[in-house]
């Protein structure tokens, strides 16, 4: 299943980060982030509930970005 989110970050390098950060996420099969659009398409695998791993990719996320923004 994918899902579209609205994402606030500051640069396409801090968005790069946060896109290989995504898909490390167990959960995510695939993550794909636009800079230009501000938005995050996350693939989620089979089974997995997208309110349970989104917390997940964000605390990953902020690991290497730590001012990104997921709205979900």
């Amino acid at each position: 299943m994918k899902k579209r989110y609205k994402i606030d970050v500051d640069c396409a390098n801090c968005a790069n980060k946060m896109e290989v950060e995504a898909k490390k996420t167990e959960g995510v099969k695939d993550a794909v982030v636009n800079f230009m659009t501000l938005k995050m398409i996350v693939d989620f695998e089979d089974g997995v509930d997208p309110k349970e791993v989104m917390p997940r990719v964000l605390e990953n996320c902020k690991k290497v970005e730590s001012d990104c923004q997921i709205f979900f």
